[in-house]
């Protein structure tokens, strides 16, 4: 909905009575759609996934099950609500903010409670969390001169991180064990690599904004 209807204007195609008021409303309503929905229940996700990882000591494999189905379900929002934002143009402010602290907040619990849990080495998680919280300041520190686009590699180390830290949930034996394992170094190794390449990125944009920015001001004076 992206504006009021001419007839809530009484038909004549003029404003009604208090028409800032409706435009107010009719905006508020616009935040209710689809793609901020699902960003609203992965956030409600994160504190029940937590829960259901930690019952009964956080290793009945039960529990665990459940836990990757909640897990599951909000790695599968993740891909559809960023899609329908775009395709749907349901971009909103609030979508802009708490889309990426929905994704981090619930990998953040992932790997903390695991290595809690004792199943996943805490350097891991610390690995893995300082380059995401690095590469969100980063994003900060250069944004008044462009964008960092997010990359083939950055979308193939969020896929390999969300297979990863599922497989740990699951109570896996025997092969499926040793293949989480790799997936998981396969993971570190993605999270490392992009990492370094968005500091590259963040650096040269920096870099040509500046740039870009003094030849204006030599231009004015």
């Amino acid at each position: 909905m992206t504006g009021v209807p001419a007839s809530a204007a009484g038909g004549t195609g003029r404003p009604a009575p208090g028409g800032k008021l409706g435009a107010a409303a009719v905006n508020q309503a616009s935040l209710w759609n689809i793609a901020n929905i699902l960003t609203m229940v992965r956030l409600v996700l994160v504190p029940a996934f937590v829960l259901l990882l930690l019952q009964d000591g956080g290793h009945d494999p039960a529990w665990r099950a459940w836990a990757w189905a909640a897990f599951a379900v909000a790695m599968i929002t993740d891909i559809f609500d960023g899609h329908l934002a775009r395709t749907y143009n349901l971009v909103t402010d609030f979508g802009k903010i708490a889309d990426p602290i929905a994704d981090k907040a619930i990998m953040a619990a992932g790997l903390i409670c695991l290595s809690a849990l004792g199943d996943l080495p805490w350097w891991v998680t610390g690995v893995i969390l300082f380059r995401e919280l690095g590469i969100t300041l980063m994003r900060f520190w250069v944004i008044r001169h462009a964008v960092i686009p997010a990359s083939r590699g950055g979308k193939m180390k969020t896929l390999a991180q969300g297979t990863a830290v599922g497989m740990y949930v699951l109570v896996l034996t025997g092969p499926l064990a040793t293949l989480r394992f790799w997936v998981m170094a396969l993971a570190v190794v993605l999270t490392v690599v992009t990492g370094l390449d968005y500091v590259r990125q963040a650096i040269v944009l920096r870099r040509k904004g500046l740039a870009a920015q003094r030849a204006v001001e030599g231009t004015s004076r």
